[in-house]
């Protein structure tokens, strides 16, 4: 009986490939680092969210956003969507060249990168989520990458947490866990930081030997 069960175990395992846990507690969502060419050198877009948005308003970022539901599979759509919306150009404009790694977040995020090229100089940001638009070039990029500091991470249990059934050094308190890097880069008047200069240079370490050859 236990060899009988080993073996459904052995082939039900056999049948899947390893995903993330608990992935639909997550808020899901995916980016494109575009890449354009400017002054016969290929730079980088960014974006400065619109001033009223509600969330991170004037910040930079990627263009991207929430992945739907009929995505969940392909999350490069959602990138290619997003960037046509808030770019104003179409899919057709948009060539897909690779995916980054998958960016987990502390704060229940789930990113998915990816970078793709422009194939038409004709942006109009769309005005309602895109403030304006600026281009770094990879040259300056890979010379000049996001510096690096920390920030603390803390959790605190709800209220209604057994705090009996386990040991008392788990406080009722915030408790600091752990400290994350966390990635600044300046240019011109503009400052990158956060998830996008983390993804960023992410993206940077995965080129430079195509600069260093």
């Amino acid at each position: 009986m236990r060899y009988l069960l080993e073996n459904k175990i052995e082939r039900l395992l056999a049948k899947r490939h390893s995903g993330i846990l608990d992935k639909e507690d997550y808020y899901i969502s995916a980016v494109l680092l575009p890449l354009v060419e400017t002054k016969n050198e290929t730079s980088l877009l960014f974006e400065v969210r619109a001033q009223d948005l509600d969330v991170q308003p004037g910040e930079v970022c990627f263009p991207g956003g929430g992945v739907e539901f009929h995505e969940l599979d392909r999350p490069y759509e959602a990138a290619i969507r997003e960037t046509s919306e808030e770019l104003g150009i179409s899919r057709e404009d948009i060539k897909l060249l690779g995916a980054l790694d998958v960016l987990p977040t502390p704060m229940g995020k789930l990113i998915y990168p990816f970078i793709g090229k422009m194939l038409t100089a004709k942006i109009v940001p769309n005005k309602e989520e895109v403030d304006k638009i600026f281009t770094v070039p990879l040259s300056f990029l890979i010379n000049n990458p996001p510096a690096r500091s920390y920030t603390d991470v803390a959790t605190q249990y709800c209220s209604d947490f057994p705090f009996s059934k386990i040991p008392p050094t788990y406080k009722k308190t915030w408790q600091k866990r752990w400290s994350l890097p966390i990635y600044y880069l300046e240019y011109d008047k503009f400052f990158i930081w956060g998830i996008t200069a983390k993804i960023l240079n992410n993206f940077l370490k995965l080129c430079r030997p195509a600069f260093e050859g």
